[in-house]
């Protein structure tokens, strides 16, 4: 791909090109320092952080930086992308999308989790659907199963997963900051060997 095209956000679907991966109507990216403040307002309102494990609320000062330090760190578990729409006229943070190695340094199993939120203002958009499919085409992880959870009362969460081929493995539970609460949830994965 040549690089005009890449730095005009035409990358191929579930393609990558220098830490992009394409996504059609806009690219994961990694994360930049710049993304602290819109993390800070999407990730503070209570829809997102009680949608997710580990987002508090309400969100402390310094939440947003601490996530964006760690995120372009380098070291941990977990790789990190911003949904990107500027390229094609959309935001520059529509949500985020990520990758955590699961027994990386005990096991060589080759799986991780799969996580994401879309701000609220682009849901019901498919947003959330494309960011899940682009990730699982491209494997940056090189992953043979990935593994995800969604809380039962938001099936909207469910639905994008089942549309990008993971297959419903049972119900648990776990505990959700935001909530204070341990909340019922659906696994599933999706195998990719």
């Amino acid at each position: 791909m040549d690089r005009i095209a890449a730095e005009a956000g035409v990358i191929g679907f579930g393609q990558t090109h220098e830490g992009q991966i394409g996504a059609g109507r806009f690219v994961l990216r990694p994360v930049r320092k710049s993304d602290a403040g819109l993390f800070a307002m999407y990730a503070g309102d209570r829809r997102v952080a009680e949608a997710t494990r580990s987002i508090p609320h309400p969100l402390p000062p310094g939440a947003a930086e601490a996530f964006v330090t760690r995120a372009t760190s380098g070291k941990g578990a977990e790789d990190v992308w911003v949904l990107d729409g500027s390229a094609t006229g959309l935001a520059e943070v529509l949500g985020v999308i990520s990758l955590k190695r699961m027994d990386e340094t005990k096991y060589d199993r080759g799986q991780s989790e799969i996580g994401y939120w879309v701000a609220p203002a682009f849901w019901n958009t498919g947003f959330a659907s494309e960011a899940v499919r682009a990730l699982v085409m491209a494997n940056p992880q090189g992953n043979r199963t990935i593994f995800a959870e969604v809380f039962q009362d938001n099936p909207g969460s469910a639905r994008v997963l089942t549309n990008a081929g993971f297959q419903y493995l049972g119900d648990a539970e776990t505990f959700s900051v935001a909530r204070n609460n341990r909340v019922p949830t659906w696994t599933y994965l999706r195998k990719l060997d």
